[in-house]
């Protein structure tokens, strides 16, 4: 069982059932869990063979309508949050510097259902065990790029994430807006290391990066780019990069239909749109 799925099943029994009301508003907490997922994701640093070391204070920051709604039970759902940063941790072999932290904010910039995460790597006074045994720093410690002791600022126009689909449904995936992914992660084939080719899909104007040789779409909490959309199946189509990429359906309800064409599978290049259900995927590649 996913540890996302793992999340959801201890939220349903906190505190006899408030917490299933209070979250049938549009943000969800297991889309905030995804979203803190990936920002140990993009933010791993590689220390040596055996420690990756990643993100351990986090801020969800939330329109002010959730935020009221949510702030209530902000200590409980923070320490969950944090359980299942923990979680995911172990289950990928990463690391911390300090204790887990999650804590929830206010930002007057978004609107209803939307948030955004910040993460940093806050090294406590004493190390703190891995996977395979204690961390200790080094003598000044990992600086990221535009560090400090604070959180790193958003981008300039950055959009926040969407915790409902807009019309026609959207992607559900949180995104992170801590540091950038350091240069130190090993680069794979989106990360243009050494004129290799990267990858990318965009939805509603959203980019996700693919990281890996496969990225699977669907409605699924378990798909790696999860898109809220009633005409998507869980497990809806894959992405495959190579030379060429290409997209298979995996089985899925209404099929894909890629540059106009009805398919089960189809050779992808810069541009390509791909339509699941009622949402457009477009597939981007660059040299470099």
């Amino acid at each position: 069982m996913g540890v996302l799925k793992k999340f959801e099943q201890r939220l349903e029994g906190l505190v006899n059932g408030t917490f299933a009301k209070v979250f049938k508003s549009e943000v969800q907490p297991v889309e905030i869990a995804g979203a803190l997922q990936r920002e140990c994701d993009n933010n791993a640093t590689i220390w040596n063979r055996d420690r990756t070391v990643v993100p351990n204070d986090f801020i969800v920051e939330l329109s002010a309508p959730d935020f009221e709604r949510l702030s209530p039970y902000s200590g409980q759902l923070g320490d969950e949050l944090a359980g299942m940063v923990r979680d995911y941790a172990k289950q990928q072999r990463y690391a911390f510097l300090g204790p887990i932290k999650v804590n929830l904010e206010k930002a007057e910039d978004l609107d209803t259902g939307l948030y955004r995460v910040r993460s940093r790597t806050l090294a406590s006074s004493t190390s703190q065990p891995g996977p395979s045994g204690p961390i200790t720093p080094p003598p000044a410690g990992p600086q990221r790029p535009g560090g400090g002791p604070g959180y790193p600022a958003q981008p300039a126009g950055a959009p926040p994430m969407p915790a409902a689909p807009p019309p026609g449904g959207g992607a559900r995936q949180g995104g992170g807006y801590g540091y950038p992914p350091p240069a130190a992660v090993p680069a794979g084939p989106s990360t243009g290391a050494g004129g290799r080719t990267r990858h990318w899909i965009e939805i509603n104007g959203t980019r996700h990066q693919i990281s890996r040789p496969t990225l699977v779409l669907g409605r699924s909490t378990e798909a790696d780019v999860r898109i809220d959309d009633p005409g998507v199946s869980r497990r809806h189509c894959e992405i495959r990069t190579g030379t060429p990429s290409t997209i298979q359906d995996l089985g899925s309800t209404n099929g894909i239909v890629v540059d106009g064409q009805h398919t089960t599978r189809a050779t992808l290049r810069d541009g390509s749109r791909i339509v699941v259900g009622s949402t457009t995927v477009i597939y981007r590649q660059a040299e470099g």
